[in-house]
């Protein structure tokens, strides 16, 4: 057979074309489509198996509260309008609003807890007999990628309450939000108070009168004595001076120095603005105070008390101190005596009752207590390696209350003043601080909670008990490693001869 008559093979034959690779732009925009397209999958999945869950609430309705106007959204209506209703935020339109739910035949409603724009309906709805709860933000967002606008939030709070998904943030009782308000107001005028000593600090130093130098406290009997007559015109370092309480630390020699200074019209205005406003803060503190002592008044158990136990004289009074008797009011309050706990005075022990309240049975367990308070770890853990055990962050006042009681408890002598010391040393201040403030706070509850009473124990007490842990870790160390631990008995102590 001849060479021109052999069949060539097939490739030589019929040569297929080479297929493009495809441009950079292209490959870029297939793969962001590709994405887009299993985005939008997993969105839809994760709202159908929501759809799928049982329904809790059956009428149900959520609200997004703003500061102009809340979205609301139903179930159903009776006439078949649209579920979704915008009302104005003015009172008129909150009773439009509630009309229109009981229309709808709602029996539970949600809002997002956004401040103060949704604290009016709330309590609106609770007088009108409705169930309505608070839920946090982070508990209501929308999926992610879906549209973000008023009407689909209210939509995707009622949908998630219908199906019993949203948590209520904690509520006291109306006695205890009327305290807390008057508690909170009470601290905002102390700060703001404070202001007003540093502008007078100010004032004095920009006179080069070195008065905070000599003196712990100028709102005190020998600073506002030196300080209001300076106002009146008195120059001499010796007179002022002479003005001195006799508990001063420092001599009036020492004062006179510290007064000799450049007084300048400028600073005695702000000097004098600074004292009168100063002043007016402590009347509107003193104001407050009684409303305080009065709602206590209210709050009063119907039972009869032991009588309580007197408490050892404390520090000298200070300024902006209640002008009543806390510690007796808290205690005819909530029936027991939350200052004999270590750490807590007074005033930390209002803040507690007026953030807190008196009924701890909204939490089941003293675990559920503390971490809503942010004081145990908040552990994020994946693939078995831990990522993170760093408390929750937040504004809590309670947990602040406590950790200032905590802090406190440095110089103790006691037990928590022991555990705090020792924790400082093993983990830092930080951390002893927030571990500190953790055991304080399963002590309020069990006080709270079941009535069981703080007994006050030693530093010694502490060092014993650490020092029976150790020696039983020591024991179970040495008997995984084939040892035995034997005591040792001291040896006597020498008898001292007379010669």
């Amino acid at each position: 057979m001849s060479g021109h008559n052999r069949k060539s093979p097939p490739s030589q034959r019929h040569p297929r074309p080479t297929p493009r690779a495809p441009c950079p732009g292209q490959t870029d925009d297939l793969r962001r489509a590709a994405r887009s397209a299993a985005h939008d999958r997993r969105c839809v999945e994760e709202c159908a198996k929501i759809v799928a869950l049982p329904v809790q609430h059956e009428h149900a309705a959520g609200i997004d509260a703003g500061d102009a106007s809340h979205w609301v959204c139903v179930d159903a209506t009776p006439d078949g309008s649209d579920t979704v209703r915008e009302f104005p935020a003015h009172t008129p339109g909150l009773r439009k609003l509630v009309a229109w739910l009981r229309q709808c035949g709602v029996t539970t409603i949600a809002i997002e807890a956004t401040g103060a724009y949704g604290h009016v309906l709330f309590l609106m709805l609770l007088e009108a007999g409705f169930t309505a709860i608070l839920t946090p933000p982070q508990f209501a967002r929308q999926v992610k990628g879906r549209p973000k606008t008023d009407r689909r939030d209210c939509q995707w709070i009622q949908r998630l309450h219908k199906h019993g998904m949203l948590p209520s943030v904690f509520q006291p009782d109306e006695t205890t939000q009327t305290l807390r308000d008057y508690v909170r107001q009470r601290g905002n005028l102390v700060r703001l108070s404070g202001q007003h000593i540093q502008r007078m600090q100010k004032a004095l130093e920009l006179m080069n009168l070195k008065l905070t130098k000599v003196l712990g406290d100028i709102t005190g009997v020998t600073g506002l004595k030196i300080i209001r007559a300076i106002l009146k015109g008195r120059r001499d370092p010796k007179e002022l001076a002479a003005l001195r309480d006799r508990r001063c630390h420092h001599s009036v020699a020492e004062i006179a120095t510290a007064l000799d200074g450049r007084y300048r019209p400028e600073h005695l205005l702000e000097l004098r603005c600074s004292l009168e406003m100063w002043e007016k803060y402590l009347e509107m503190i003193a104001e407050v105070d009684q409303a305080i002592a009065a709602q206590l008044r209210l709050m009063q158990r119907k039972t009869e008390l032991p009588p309580l136990p007197p408490q050892p004289r404390a520090r000298g009074r200070k300024p902006h101190d209640p002008r009543f008797d806390v510690r007796t009011a808290l205690y005819f309050a909530t029936g027991v005596d939350l200052t004999a706990i270590e750490g807590i005075d007074a005033l930390n022990a209002l803040t507690l009752v007026s953030e807190l309240g008196c009924d701890y049975t909204k939490w089941p367990t003293v675990k559920q207590f503390t971490c809503w308070l942010g004081l145990c770890p908040n552990w994020k853990k994946t693939g078995g390696k831990v990522q993170s055990s760093h408390t929750r962050r937040g504004k809590n006042r309670a947990a602040r209350a406590l950790r200032l009681a905590a802090w406190s408890l440095v110089r103790s002598k006691s037990y928590l003043g022991a555990y705090m010391r020792r924790q400082r040393g093993r983990l830092g201040k930080p951390q002893a601080i927030t571990a500190t403030a953790h055991k304080l706070a399963r002590i309020l509850y069990n006080l709270m909670r079941y009535g069981v009473e703080y007994t006050k124990q030693s530093e010694a007490a502490y060092a014993e008990q650490v020092h029976e842990r150790l020696e039983k870790q020591l024991r179970r160390r040495a008997q995984e490693l084939g040892f035995e631990l034997t005591p040792i008995t001291p040896p006597p102590m020498p008898v001292a001869t007379q010669q």
